[in-house]
């Protein structure tokens, strides 16, 4: 599957996951070169001269099995056999398991500016590594304007017009021990699961508004466990102003959805007004779609009852 949507080396390489186990050490000029797969590739038959199939913008992954042939030629040949791998115009070459490149590579990466990179991990944890930052990065997204909360470890994105109290609802949540995700701007991504992934923009990562007071960091006020940096959205919660003229489900039988991403996510509408307890509600939310995934649904189970006792009354009882 091809990404229209690229990335750049430097910006793969820049990720929080990747930074700290690979290296890049020859090819620094082409570092802007963009990637378009969210799947790497292993070129071993290219160093053997079949470059039929090798897919310039993937991640080319060379581990210890291709190293040690390579090594196994002549000078002569390992620069012949480098030169035809790195003239495909390659976006970014990794070699496994902390392996120096062989001076063939290193002169045909410079030659050609193809960054060339040096992973510590073995070839399968490396290319797992690559895979997460590659779907982190490429996979679809858009931002909404909400709050991201992990209420009772349900992903519970608000969203509502400004001002009708998502960011006091968020700060009520915490002070009962829930975990904080991303205020005002909650950026929203497709994972190859189908499931959406929320979390905030970096600059924006632990900070929460509230008005009267300003900005407040939450980690520094409530400490790490009242924090986290993403979370899968498993619940929708609308919040909008209290009005008497408008019918609230009052059952709660029909399931209402949101389409997010192209999923199709539970959504519930909620009113707000002066007295109610918010965090209490929206903690009976969480708690009720933990009950309606493990296929226990209160308010079906509520109505077939009733109808039951319609249908068969108690010994004694008019129909």
């Amino acid at each position: 599957m091809r990404v229209d949507r690229g990335i750049t080396v430097e910006r793969l390489l820049s990720e929080p996951r990747l930074s700290p186990i690979v290296r890049l050490v020859a090819g620094e000029d082409g570092r802007h070169r963009t990637i378009h797969h969210p799947r790497v590739q292993k070129p071993g038959l290219a160093l053997a001269g079949h470059t039929h199939g090798v897919v310039p913008t993937r991640v080319q992954i060379l581990g210890e099995t291709e190293i040690t042939y390579l090594e196994g030629l002549s000078s002569e040949a390992q620069a012949e056999r480098a030169t035809v791998l790195f003239d495909l115009g390659l976006s970014l070459v990794v070699l496994t398991r902390g392996i120096e490149p062989p001076k063939a590579l290193l002169d045909a990466a410079e030659r050609t500016s193809t960054p060339l990179a040096v992973a510590k991990p073995r070839s399968s944890r490396s290319i797992q590594a690559i895979h997460l930052a590659l779907d982190r990065i490429l996979a679809p997204s858009e931002t909404r304007h909400g709050v991201l909360m992990d209420v009772h470890g349900i992903g519970t994105l608000l969203l509502g017009p400004s001002g009708i109290g998502k960011s006091e609802c968020a700060l009520f949540l915490v002070e009962r021990g829930h975990r904080f995700v991303a205020d005002d701007q909650v950026i929203l991504s497709l994972l190859p699961t189908e499931q959406v992934l929320g979390r905030a923009p970096a600059p924006l990562r632990n900070h929460l508004e509230v008005r009267g007071i300003g900005i407040i960091n939450v980690r520094d006020l409530f400490g790490a466990n009242a924090v986290r940096a993403q979370k899968i959205v498993q619940l929708v919660v609308e919040l909008c102003p209290w009005s008497d003229e408008e019918s609230y489900d009052r059952l709660g039988i029909d399931d209402s959805t949101i389409e997010i991403l192209g999923m199709e996510l539970p959504l519930l509408r909620i009113p707000v007004r002066p007295g109610r307890n918010m965090a209490v509600i929206l903690e009976v939310a969480a708690r009720n779609q933990i009950l309606k995934a493990a296929g226990h649904h209160g308010a079906r189970t509520f109505i077939e009852t009733i109808m039951h006792d319609r249908e068969d009354p108690e010994p004694g009882q008019a129909p």
